[in-house]
């Protein structure tokens, strides 16, 4: 009895247990030809997009007459980009912002693309001025509704389908008149 309670609690714990994956996000220069270094790591779980942190976060250094960086993650190994990157703003890491990096997943969790978007801040509002991770699942878009098919013939001309007469519309309405006339009237005092 006891082996069987084991069991389960370890069935239990192990349902619980999070799938969480990294991402290391890197910052680049668009105009200069530096290297790209590293801006963040990040955690987060691909079921629950809402369970996404920042594990480490280091505020770039900026050359002052760069206006846009480029954002995505980035093998130094290869010396190559591994995901989409997007272009940002130097003015989303400007004072009175505070960085957002948006990660977009695939069904597997694996990531597409990296963003940043610097959110205002508004001291009386919040306490949290540190950055944000957001994390953006590929979900599947609306399907077309479609109407009936078109039938061909063998010739490959539309089939022209037969209008049904009136009888064969309404005939269900011919028993409900029969019932009405049968039950309709009542006895004479």
């Amino acid at each position: 009895m006891r082996g069987i309670a084991f069991l389960s609690a370890l069935c239990a714990a192990a349902l619980v247990q999070a799938n969480f994956h990294t991402a290391h996000i890197y910052i680049q220069p668009v105009e200069n030809s530096e290297s790209p270094t590293l801006l963040a790591e990040l955690a987060y779980d691909p079921s629950l997009t809402t369970s996404s942190s920042i594990i480490s976060y280091e505020a770039p250094e900026i050359p002052e007459s760069t206006q846009l960086v480029r954002v995505g993650l980035y093998d130094p190994k290869s010396s190559s980009w591994i995901s989409g990157t997007t272009v940002a703003s130097v003015d989303n890491f400007g004072k009175g912002f505070s960085p957002n990096l948006i990660l977009s997943i695939d069904e597997n969790g694996e990531v597409l693309s990296a963003a940043l978007k610097g959110v205002r801040i508004d001291a009386g509002q919040t306490r949290d001025f540190g950055p944000q991770a957001v994390v953006l699942p590929a979900l599947k878009g609306k399907q077309p509704e479609l109407n009936k098919p078109v039938v061909l013939s063998p010739e490959g001309k539309k089939v022209e389908e037969e209008e049904k007469t009136f009888l064969q519309k309404y005939w269900w309405m011919i028993g409900i008149v029969v019932f009405l006339a049968m039950s309709g009237g009542g006895g004479e005092k």
